[in-house]
């Protein structure tokens, strides 16, 4: 007597819009669909004059930006081979901070282009094996093609070059009044001797309410923003005194204890401390 082999009862036992796939070529090419249906949400957004999105999130907030980094993020990806490229695209904005879209785009290429070569009959671990030697061949081509160089870390104007093309992507039309304060800012704090050991959290932005971009300044130093202490915004003809000492209540680091035996050395401790 045959062996009957059970069918797959699918729609019985899972939700609605499940999908069952066999083999590993139809595997892929679904992947690859849903990496270029990610790249088109994120391509119209390229570069400086890109267009933005209005993404709602699950908190019905409403967000309208060209930033690849923050669509992603707000979409809740799902699908596996679109999530790898989300975590890549994260990865580039914890690294350098731009060029998150980049990423995406170049990604879904990158498998647009392997999926004829499947239909060939060629293996992934074939194709993969491919784009590694075009990564290396591309590597070295691009230190010939070079435009500008930095030679030296603590040059403004040498980091200026670097920094300007990253920021114009993000505030554009103002990337040489930022440029000028972030090149400023990168060479108070970029070490003496190893430029690679640089910490991006030795740069700090304070914002002040009532000021404007013309107005920003590099300070070297600390910044601590605190509002005044008072109920009157406004005074005219009014008398200032500077004070070259702290006015605030006098505090001890340690805890004090005090012993109390009658109400006569209570009184005389309150009169003390007034």
């Amino acid at each position: 007597m045959a062996l009957r082999v059970p069918q797959s009862a699918g729609p019985q036992l899972f939700k609605e819009g499940y999908k069952n796939l066999q083999g590993l070529e139809e595997v892929i090419l679904r992947n690859i669909q849903a990496t270029k249906e990610m790249s088109e949400i994120t391509r119209t957004s390229f570069g400086p004059n890109g267009r933005n999105k209005m993404v709602v999130n699950h908190l019905e907030k409403l967000f309208v930006t060209n930033d690849a980094a923050t669509i992603i993020r707000e979409l809740e990806v799902v699908h596996p081979a679109a999530k790898l490229i989300v975590m890549a695209s994260q990865q580039q904005e914890a690294e350098a901070g731009d060029g998150t879209n980049y990423v995406v785009i170049l990604a879904s290429e990158l498998l647009q282009r392997a999926e004829p070569l499947l239909r060939m009959g060629l293996h992934p671990s074939e194709i993969a094996r491919g784009y590694e030697l075009g990564l290396a061949a591309a590597l070295e081509g691009l230190e010939t093609l070079a435009v500008e160089r930095v030679e030296n870390w603590h040059d403004k104007e040498e980091l200026q070059k670097a920094i300007r093309t990253a920021i114009a992507s993000k505030q554009y039309g103002q990337e040489d009044v930022l440029g000028s304060l972030v090149s400023q800012a990168v060479a108070t704090a970029m070490p003496a001797r190893d430029h690679t050991r640089f910490n991006v959290d030795n740069v700090r932005v304070v914002k002040v309410m009532g000021g404007g971009l013309a107005q920003s300044r590099v300070v070297h130093g600390m910044v601590f923003p605190q509002s005044p202490v008072t109920v009157c915004h406004k005074a005219e003809f009014a008398k200032v005194a500077v004070f070259s000492c702290p006015v605030d209540m006098g505090q001890t680091e340690t805890k004090g204890t005090v012993l109390l035996h009658n109400a006569s050395e209570m009184l005389d401790y309150t009169k003390g401390e007034e």
